[in-house]
């Protein structure tokens, strides 16, 4: 049995009474990346408690040859999509893809995955053009989280604040004239 393999074994025994599931495990040199998800995200205090009853577990089984670093963390808003089903679990979501040199098409696309079928994955780019890529072809892929529109300086939410700032046909007689505007002007 391989050391992702075992270590998977060990996180998931751990995780499911907590009612979490694995995302990823990845050794790279000399750090074990363990990701573990849930419906409604991971706290930092889980994460601490999953952290040390992994070591433990780990001490105890001892799957790693000699010293490495630990590191347990959810996937985040932005997520890495490494495995297959990595692909089929964002279809639907916005991601970036960056494809190896040589691949056919485009080297970068952004856009939605509409599909994840027989090694490929399709998507619909943002600029409405179908793309259709090789899994084994994607060096790297994102999630993407989209942010909403920056308020602007001074309102709720990016609207006006109605309460200090006269509507746009108001002249400034009008405020002058109007007491409510001249204590919201103060």
């Amino acid at each position: 049995m391989s050391i992702i393999d075992r270590v998977t074994e060990l996180v998931t025994e751990i995780i499911d009474p907590f009612g979490l599931g694995l995302y990823d495990v990845e050794l790279n040199g000399g750090t074990l990346r363990v990701t573990v998800q849930g419906d409604d995200g991971v706290s930092l205090d889980r994460l601490a408690e999953i952290t040390r009853l992994l070591s433990r577990a780990l001490d105890a089984d001892d799957p790693m040859p000699g010293r490495y670093t630990l590191e347990v963390s959810s996937p985040g808003l932005e997520r890495r999509l490494r495995t297959p089903a990595h692909f089929v679990g964002a279809v639907g979501e916005a991601v970036t893809v960056k494809v190896e040199p040589g691949a056919e098409g485009a080297r970068r696309v952004r856009g939605l995955i509409t599909d994840v079928a027989d090694g490929t994955v399709e998507m619909l780019a943002d600029d409405g053009v179908a793309h259709r890529i090789a899994l084994d072809h994607i060096t790297r892929a994102v999630t993407v989280f989209e942010w909403g529109p920056t308020p602007k300086p001074g309102s709720v939410g990016g609207q006006r604040n109605a309460r200090t700032a006269p509507p746009p046909d108001a002249s400034p007689a009008d405020a002058a004239t109007d007491p409510e505007r001249r204590a919201a002007a103060r």
